[in-house]
């Protein structure tokens, strides 16, 4: 079964920062593959949660938080496409943040922040252990982002929907998600 990792808060204004294609060479022999600057890698060959989780930390240069999912819950994601219907464009991106645990109890959704009438975050789904939604293209909406881990009751890392699409693309292209 493969498995995606997302790394939290790395490579961030200079913050935390690492080369991932070095990382994924590091792990070649689990045939890692790297997506973008922002920590997400395809692990292909078949290896635990808690493993991959170890193999990942001993070779980093500081401690950060890993996500660990099934590639076939990422695959099942994109291919069920929740954003039909929403907007996008170039001021709305679509965004998918992994959480590390299942909260205990779930926010009302559509969740909107900081306000439903001036909406820069709006969370539309939750679906185990994907946060589902939108945010506008400025600056505060990164601070409502930040607010996620408090109203999702724990760590959290976010990416955007065109990096869920680069991952089911190896996935599929590998046969990989199974």
């Amino acid at each position: 079964m493969a498995l995606v990792a997302f790394l939290r808060g790395v490579n961030v204004g200079g913050h935390r920062s690492f080369r991932p294609t070095r990382l994924a060479s590091d792990l070649r022999h689990l045939d890692a593959v790297n997506i973008g600057a922002a920590g997400t890698l395809v692990i292909r060959r078949r290896i635990s949660r808690a493993q991959l989780r170890t193999e990942i930390a001993s070779r980093l240069p500081f401690d950060t938080g890993i996500m660990i999912c099934r590639g076939s819950d990422v695959a099942d994601l994109h291919r069920h496409n929740p954003f039909a219907g929403q907007p996008s464009g170039p001021d709305i991106v679509r965004f998918v943040s992994v959480l590390a645990r299942r909260p205990r109890a779930l926010p009302p959704l559509p969740l909107y922040l900081p306000s439903r009438a001036n909406w820069l975050v709006k969370v539309l789904a939750y679906d185990a252990p994907f946060v589902l939604g939108l945010y506008r293209r400025q600056m505060r909406a990164i601070t409502c982002l930040g607010q996620l881990d408090r109203r999702f009751e724990g760590p959290l890392t976010t990416r955007n929907w065109n990096t869920i699409g680069a991952i089911a693309g190896i996935l599929g292209a590998t046969g990989a998600t199974s």
